[in-house]
């Protein structure tokens, strides 16, 4: 370890910078693919589904409302 210490701090800055981006993606694309198979993981328990479908249902209602205000409007601008 020491050794791959010493030679980065002999290499130019530039060379530095260029490793320290190609680490950082790499690190980043690692940290969203440990996100997404966890995501999956996740959303494929029956519990975390039954969980969902709960917390949709609020959403449902106000997409309701919506549709049902934006009728009520619609209906009363064709009957004038």
């Amino acid at each position: 370890m020491k050794k791959i210490i010493q030679n980065l701090r002999n290499q130019s800055e530039e060379v530095r910078r260029h490793i320290l981006h190609v680490s950082t993606i790499v690190c980043g694309i690692i940290l969203i693919l440990l996100w997404v198979y966890s995501l999956g993981v996740n959303l494929s328990n029956p519990d975390t589904q039954a969980k969902v479908e709960n917390s949709f249902e609020p959403l449902s209602v106000l997409k309701a409302n919506i549709v049902d205000g934006y009728q009520s409007l619609y209906d009363s601008d064709t009957q004038q």
